[in-house]
């Protein structure tokens, strides 16, 4: 339950961050140097890619997954870390010497600007589901915070990312984004550290979980039926099985690859080494979090029921066995813990932390994804078909579609309320990938080998098949399917006889 001390130590650290954020912008006089490189050290290119990284889908998102499939909820942050490496050891060096500022003008500089047109319009997609995680994530904190419908949640929680793009958001790079990320590592360590103490070790965790599915209806309610298959749901890395499970961190390691956000953090490093020593670091330091975070979910799930879970009970005549908790679902897993578990101050820092991290990525992806719709997709369809200039300002136009953009997420959300955060974040991740991966790499390490046609249509035909795949839950990883019928179909339209020349 949350206490005064909690909602002062949250009003404290958002302050703090905001003091920093504020004081530290205003010793950067031009951003651009910033954000294309020249200036940023190790360890600000660290905190520019973990910004974005660790957010709400790593935290509250992989703490809901381990909660429900226990230690497979690692490879969400597994998949973070191998993408860092894969960025900073392979891709850095290329990208810093294209002589482009983004992913997509790498593609445009060597295929021609319909696939970069191409490339952003599918972005969308990736960027929407991600904006849905974030208000899923953010719905989580609300909901423990105030005890309020997971309805009412997502739409407070709209309105609150909505304000954020407006305010500006806290800024991710520099200072702000330093502190913040520091204050939030702290807390999640923290968690695990006093999750391993209370539930004593693994051993003792694991042991938890299986006394509570033994000894109540909860065994045959998640579709268990034996010692065995609660001890392989919990306690096996591809407790979803091994296509999905490494399906998973195989999306999350190429769409890390494959999104600007990550990318800018390498552009940003004074250096070709700096910048690959602080997509390094991130590769050590993700997993840690990730691996904070699985212990809290399995620790939630030895001592707390869901309220679905508590109603199935109670209609089969079972009572409450006594010392377990309630939680609304498993979205609250991660909350929960911090409101009931750790002390009252660090509680309310953790909070603060989280809520302006999940607030910052949301606003960023919406105004993302707005700027896209408006500029490049509205822009350039009107100018091809001829529409008369809009009444409205571009500003304006941007506004409206922010508005819009988050009315459609926290609809779509809570129709798919169900759904697991990381799971949006796998299928985000994955397209990006789909949509990138081959185009990007062939530009940068086989040039003049595949014409723009061969890359416009393996970008969408890749894309369609990776949804098509999830929509008809064909097995496996939708990704596999996206990434092969993209590949697939580049080299078909490959024309051998010879280099393709861009003017």
């Amino acid at each position: 339950m949350i206490t005064p001390i909690h909602i002062i130590g949250i009003l404290l650290t958002v302050g703090l961050l905001l003091f920093v954020s504020i004081h530290s912008g205003r010793k950067v006089k031009d951003a651009k140097a910033f954000t294309t490189g020249g200036r940023a050290g190790s360890w600000m290119v660290c905190g520019a890619i973990l910004g974005t990284l660790v957010g709400g889908q790593s935290t509250i998102g992989t703490a809901q997954l381990a909660f429900s499939y226990g230690i497979s909820a690692w490879w969400f942050t597994i998949g973070a870390a191998l993408g860092a490496l894969v960025l900073s050891l392979v891709y850095a060096g290329p990208i810093r010497r294209s002589g482009c500022t983004t992913l997509l003008e790498i593609v445009a500089k060597e295929y021609g600007r319909k696939a970069e047109t191409i490339g952003s319009t599918l972005f969308l997609i990736g960027i929407f589901i991600s904006i849905m995680a974030q208000v899923l994530s953010s719905s989580a904190m609300v909901t423990s915070l105030f005890h309020i419908p997971l309805t009412w949640a997502a739409v407070i929680s709209g309105v609150l990312i909505m304000l954020f793009v407006l305010f500006g958001g806290i800024q991710s790079a520099g200072a702000g984004g330093i502190v913040k990320l520091v204050l939030l590592y702290i807390s999640c360590i923290t968690a695990g550290v006093v999750v391993w103490h209370l539930g004593k070790g693994l051993t003792g965790i694991n042991h938890d979980i299986e006394t509570l599915n033994a000894s109540s209806p909860l065994c045959q309610l998640n579709g268990l039926t034996d010692i065995e298959s609660i001890h392989h749901r919990y306690g096996s890395m591809v407790a979803r099985g091994p296509l999905k499970d490494i399906g998973g961190c195989l999306s999350l390691m190429l769409g890390v690859v494959t999104t600007q956000t990550y990318a800018q953090g390498i552009w940003s490093g004074a250096s070709t080494a700096k910048a690959r020593r602080g997509g390094l670091y991130c590769a050590f330091l993700i997993p840690l979090i990730g691996a904070a975070c699985t212990l809290v979910g399995m620790y939630m799930r030895g001592h707390y029921v869901t309220t679905a879970e508590l109603t199935a009970m109670q209609a089969a005549g079972e009572l409450l066995p006594e010392g377990i908790g309630v939680i609304q679902s498993s979205l609250e897993a991660f909350p929960a813990f911090v409101l009931g578990h750790l002390p009252a101050w660090l509680g309310g820092i953790a909070l603060g932390a989280m809520l302006v991290n999940i607030m910052g990525c949301g606003s960023g992806l919406v105004l993302g994804a707005s700027t896209i719709l408006v500029r490049d997709v509205y822009g350039n369809l009107a100018a091809k078909l001829g529409w008369a200039k809009p009444t409205h300002s571009q500003l304006t136009q941007t506004r409206l579609t922010i508005a819009g953009l988050l009315a459609l997420a926290v609809v779509i959300a809570l129709s798919v309320k169900g759904t697991f955060i990381n799971d949006l974040g796998f299928l985000s991740l994955g397209l990006r990938a789909v949509a990138l991966l081959f185009p990007l790499s062939f530009a940068l390490f086989l040039p003049g080998r595949f014409s723009a046609r061969a890359v416009g249509s393996a970008m969408i035909t890749g894309t369609a098949v990776m949804l098509l795949a999830k929509s008809l839950s064909l097995p496996a990883d939708p990704v596999y399917y996206g990434l092969g019928a993209s590949l697939l179909l580049m080299l078909v339209l490959r024309n051998p006889s010879q280099r393709v020349v861009r003017k």
